[in-house]
């Protein structure tokens, strides 16, 4: 009897994982079409609006994004990112510099 439920279990359990790979693999664009868009950044300006930046080519699109509805705000050509700043990912450095303060 527990052998019948860990099979039935098992089974059920890697048709969910099949499922799951099927459905990465059909969403995923493959091709020329891969690479051409790509979110830049995004930033929620409210509880449920965002703006976010989307590389189209050699241009960005600054979006304003609500539920059922997208705004162009603004076109601009593309640009080099910033480089982020050094920050301290590691709890003991954050708070070993947080001390010293």
């Amino acid at each position: 009897m527990t052998f019948q439920l860990g099979l039935s279990l098992f089974v059920v359990f890697a048709l969910l994982l099949g499922s799951l790979w099927l459905l990465k693999r059909l969403g995923a664009p493959q091709g020329q079409t891969a690479g051409l868009m790509r979110i830049v950044t995004a930033t929620a300006v409210g509880p449920r609006e965002r703006v976010v930046i989307l590389e189209v080519g050699s241009s960005w699109l600054v979006l304003g994004v609500a539920p059922g509805q997208v705004s162009t705000l603004a076109e601009i050509p593309r640009q080099d990112l910033p480089s982020a700043p050094p920050t301290a990912t590691d709890f003991a450095t954050r708070l070993t510099l947080l001390l010293r303060k």
